[in-house]
């Protein structure tokens, strides 16, 4: 089992940044092996959305079009913490954002996710 807790969300004015943590834990050797690491948002009303995941194993990133060029997803070596940057915040990423991870290789960056994190709240004021 894989346990993860976000962090770092907050409420910042339209063009401000943040940057959320996600702590992983749980057996070394399950953390070892999540092949994706994600974040994802939800805001009221609307359907959860994949923003950013990475490889794990060698660093490749994705990013959804709405956010591309303004967030920036990494880890720590250990793979144990993963970060979302996120600037020029606007309105519209006002959300709850989720980490997950993906134990599968398979398939989408932004599906078939696993392991979820119970949320940071963001929000972004006009």
């Amino acid at each position: 089992q894989v346990q993860l807790v976000e962090s770092g969300g907050g409420s910042v004015q339209a063009g401000g940044s943040l940057r959320l943590s996600c702590a992983a834990s749980g057996y070394t050797y399950s953390i070892y092996y999540m092949y994706y690491m994600g974040w994802f948002r939800q805001a009221p009303g609307k359907e959860r959305e994949a923003v950013a995941a990475i490889a794990t194993g060698g660093g490749f990133t994705y990013y959804a079009d709405s956010v591309k060029g303004r967030f920036i997803i990494s880890q720590d070596n250990a793979k144990t913490t993963l970060y979302l940057k996120m600037n020029s915040l606007n309105p519209e990423d006002t959300a709850m954002y989720y980490c997950a991870a993906k134990s599968s290789r398979g398939g989408r960056w932004n599906a078939g996710y696993n392991y979820w994190g119970k949320g940071t709240q963001v929000t972004v004021s006009s």
